[in-house]
């Protein structure tokens, strides 16, 4: 009797669970919500030079499985326009490994239909329309990459100054629109703020087919400013480690100082004599980035290639957060710390070794006579050594035999 009821409890309770279900709904694709506009305008984009842009494709039709962008430098011909294709989704392009000087082709890449543009540079401001290979376009931008022709440096901020504005309406005005002072790069240590200034016109004449959030301003496509001033912050506590992570690193012998920092490790070889140039990974153009080299920070103030002649420093970071070595040295292998936000995000272990091409002689290398010396310190030493356990040996049994 029991069983029975049970049974039949299970019997009644199956459909309410089954009717309770509901079968996840397939996500809606984001393409489908924006219309592509019938009439193709121009999204303004401006950027400093150095930083990686990213340019979104936000309409296309569900039908397009793969976008071609078409790049057109600013007052050229049609003829001039070039494709930029990744090869199907094939093209796979690491930003560490690009040359300091390549053209655009070899420093782009498609992402999700988006185009990556890495260490921009103003050579490739112009007009990027997203398409089709059957001239099909969907979605464009007027970018516009502004160099940092002046940098100051500061150690306070300065009071603000207001501009007179003029009664009488001119054409067209420029002005430089600041951002806000990023936050300190570094804590517990002497940082760096950088203010970021991108020049804009201002005009009630812009051309219909430039859309932007405010259809009176466009980028002017002049020089950007920098502001680099110092600043010191104090860490904020970490969080401990778990209790496993303990136990394990004191199992292994390892102090509390030596437990890890949460820090992701990345390495990096490099051929000496050649342009190196690091980024910090997970960085955007809007963060704040800075570089120390073992518990040494690299600041801006020493370390930032003068924009209007003057001695270039070998090392310099520049306006798009990388740290360039022109020309990488033996002695710049080491460990490089890259901090975001104010927090230690990377730890980079790079190694620059020597090279002999055609034409280098061995003998010609800073570094031979130095190694051969040790070498042969070694080699000296070790036969010391040698001689010595001979001689020893010879002393033992020759003593064995008068004993006899």
């Amino acid at each position: 009797m029991h069983t029975n009821t049970y049974y039949l409890l299970f019997v009644l309770s199956v459909p309410l669970v089954v009717w309770s279900y509901e079968a996840p709904e397939d996500k809606e694709d984001v393409f489908a919500q924006t219309a592509c506009p019938a009439f193709l305008t121009f999204m303004n984009a401006a950027y400093v030079s150095g930083a990686t842009v990213e340019l979104p494709c936000l309409c296309k039709p569900q039908e397009v499985q793969s976008v071609i962008w078409f790049y057109r430098k600013h007052l050229s011909s049609s003829e001039q326009t070039e494709a930029l294709a990744d090869d199907g989704g094939l093209k796979v392009v690491d930003p560490s490994s690009l040359p300091h000087s390549a053209d655009l082709k070899s420093r782009f890449s498609i992402r999700m239909f988006s185009l990556l543009v890495f260490r921009s540079s103003p050579k490739d401001s112009g007009v990027y329309i997203c398409g089709s290979e059957h001239r099909d376009f969907f979605y464009a931008y007027d970018l516009d990459i502004q160099e940092a022709r002046k940098i100051t440096f500061t150690d306070s901020p300065r009071p603000k100054r207001q501009r007179r504005q003029s009664k009488s309406k001119a054409l067209y005005q420029t002005f430089t629109s600041f951002q806000a002072w990023s936050v300190c790069d570094r804590c517990g240590r002497p940082g760096e703020q950088v203010r970021l200034g991108l020049c804009y016109v201002l005009s009630d004449y812009l051309h219909v087919r430039y859309r932007r959030a405010n259809q009176t301003v466009a980028s002017c496509g002049s020089g950007a400013v920098l502001r680099v001033r110092s600043c010191e912050e104090v860490c904020p506590p970490q969080a401990p480690p778990s209790s496993n992570v303990v136990s394990l690193m004191n199992f292994l012998g390892y102090s509390s100082a030596s437990q890890p920092v949460g820090v992701k490790v990345y390495f990096l070889n490099h051929r000496a004599d050649t342009v190196l140039t690091i980024g910090c990974p997970g960085a955007q153009p809007n963060m704040a980035v800075a570089w120390d080299k073992e518990d040494t920070p690299i600041l801006r103030r020493e370390h930032t290639a003068p924009p209007e002649g003057g001695e270039v420093p070998r090392i310099s970071i520049d306006t798009g957060h990388h740290l360039i070595f022109n020309p990488a040295q033996t002695q710049d292998s080491g460990v490089y710390y890259c901090w975001l936000q104010g927090k230690r995000t990377a730890q980079i272990r790079v190694l620059v070794y020597s090279y002999l091409g055609q034409g280098q002689s061995m003998l010609s290398h800073p570094d031979f006579f130095p190694a051969f010396r040790m070498v042969l310190l070694w080699y000296v030493g070790m036969t010391v050594v040698f001689v010595l356990i001979l001689i020893v040996k010879a002393a033992i049994r020759d003593q064995e035999t008068h004993q006899d």
